[in-house]
Order: C-alpha cells, then structure tokens, then sequence
C-alpha cells in the first residue's frame, strides 16, 4: 500500500526491492511489481498464529510514521488507510518514538530522512520501510537485512527529469546563462558585451555512474554531438562507450564530467582535488547525484583558484 501511494503521488510505475520471502499478512503491502534486483534479506521467523491476528487487524489500526513533509497526496492517502504519526509535529523525537516502539510497523521516509541503525533497533514491529524518492542512501540497508525488513523505492519516477536537468546545467555553464541573466540584470550591457562563451555541442562527457539516470544523459548528450565516456563498477555490455578504468582516467579524458551514481561510503567524496585537477581549468563539473559525492571546501578552493572552469550542481 506504501509503495502503491507513492507510485500515485508520482503518476508513475512503482518497483519495489524485495525483502521477504514467506506470505506477508498485509496483501497491500506486497503488490509491488517484482524486478530482478532485489535484496535477497533474510525471512523474519513469525509464528503462524500472528500471520492470522495480523490479517485481522484493522488497516486503520497501523501505525505508520512518517519522518519529514512530503507529497500532501500521499500524506492525505496515508492518513485514510492507516494511523499516521508525524515525526516532525513531535519535538521530543525519541520519547515520541519510545511511545510508539511498539506499535509502528511502517516508516515512510525520502531522499532527505530515512531510518538508521538508531531508529530501527528502536522499532521492533518495523516490517517495512518506504522511500519515496529513488536513492536509499538515508537507510541502513545492512541493519534492514539483519532484521528481515522490507524496503521499497522509486526508481524510474523522475529519470527523464533529471538527465533533463543535467543537460541544462551543461548548458548553462558553457554558455553562462546564469552570469549572462545578472549581467543583463545589473544593467552592465549598457557598458559593453558580455565576454565569450563556449559551446556543448561536441564536448566529451564522461559520466560517473552508467544507470538508469546515467544512460538517460549519455542519450541526450548523444544528440548533442557529444562523445560519452563513463567509469562504473564494472565496463556495461552492449555499449558503444567508452569505458574507463578509473575517475581519474575519466576525467583526465573528458571536457565535462557527471556525477550520477549512487551514494555509497565508496562513492563518498568520489570527486576529490585529484579528481577535479585531472579536469582541468577548463573543466566542467555536473553533479546530479548526492552533495557529498563531491568533497566541496576542494571545490570551491578550485574554482576560486581558476584550477578548474565551471560547475552545476543539481542536488544537496
């Protein structure tokens, strides 16, 4: 039921990561489309007995916890179906949650707030946890395993908006606009013209993280004349791309360079200093996956320095 309100809210498919394997007492919350990738978590040992007392109960009767604002669709929905908690309406968070530990089955979370190792150990009737955004870099998948908890996403729902996003950020850089838009502001034209910019059309883009959001940018970069390399855990079949062995080497062989990948403890800070001056002073950075992709006081020290030529930065 989660996961199919998110998809509402979205107007998109929903797709889920599988977690259980033994018949879960709440149809609504297991009718997700089924994919290949899926976490193979290990079955919680439920009595027999709780399956029929869970099948009982009322859906209104469950409790969900809902950990920041979000879609008010989805929140409205929630509502109706079941017992909705609203973490944020409560400043005292942890006795709120030591009230309610045993009765919160559900935690519906997003890009920005998730649950934790903390949280989860502090919910023992936790069965599932539901992200309404596409990364899943906000829950301890790892804890979720140990203790046999579903967890759902929603991939797919904004990839065309984002490789949208980031082909405007390639733009906007090259050519300026956002500098353009106060020189014009400002009145500064009336003194003369704004100085040269430089093209996208052609430009060498490797991109970092070749997915789903990854291949959307590499189509409509393609479009552009421009030719893709990219660097990802391992070299992708059936590509005509360029792969390169490491970020280094990508950004060594690149004009712009695109963060897409998810964020992982390995990708952390996947865009360092060493990165950034293999991009060069006429580099662009674009980065359209998490803020802590890319080590930002080098950054900001690079641009200040000229060390490297510009950067569009799409997420937090």
């Amino acid at each position: 039921m989660l996961t199919r309100l998110a998809r509402s809210a979205a107007s998109q498919p929903f797709i889920s990561y599988l977690t259980r394997t033994h018949h879960h007492p709440f149809p609504e919350l297991t009718s997700q489309i089924q994919i290949s990738r899926h976490f193979n978590f290990p079955t919680r040992k439920i009595p027999p007995s709780s399956f029929a007392t869970a099948a009982a109960e009322k859906m209104e009767d469950i409790r969900v916890l809902m950990m920041c604002p979000m879609n008010s669709y989805l929140e409205q929905e929630l509502d109706k179906q079941f017992k909705l908690l609203k973490l944020w309406a409560h400043p005292q968070e942890q006795e709120f949650l030591k009230q309610h530990s045993e009765s919160i089955r559900a935690v519906v979370g997003n890009a920005t707030a998730g649950a934790d190792a903390e949280m989860i150990e502090a919910l023992p009737k936790l069965e599932i946890i539901s992200s309404f955004s596409v990364g899943l870099d906000k829950i301890d998948l790892i804890k979720c395993k140990e203790k046999g908890i579903r967890v759902t996403n929603t991939p797919d729902v904004l990839t065309e908006d984002v490789a949208d996003l980031a082909i405007g950020l390639m733009l906007a850089v090259c050519r300026r606009i956002c500098e353009c838009d106060k020189y014009v502001r400002k009145g500064l034209w009336k003194l003369g013209d704004f100085k040269l910019t430089t093209k996208f059309s052609g430009k060498t883009v490797g991109i970092i993280g070749l997915g789903r959001i990854g291949l959307a940018i590499a189509k409509r970069a393609e479009a552009f004349g421009c030719p893709i390399n990219y660097h990802s855990r391992s070299e992708k079949p059936n590509t005509n791309y360029k792969y390169r062995a490491s970020v280094i080497d990508l950004a060594s062989n690149c004009d712009i360079l695109v963060v897409a990948c998810a964020l992982t403890p390995e990708t952390h800070h996947i865009v360092n200093r060493e990165v950034i001056d293999a991009l060069g002073p006429k580099g662009i950075l674009i980065n359209i996956g998490r803020g802590p992709h890319v080590d930002e006081p080098e950054l900001v020290l690079a641009l200040v320095e000229g060390r490297l030529g510009g950067a569009g930065l799409g997420r937090v």
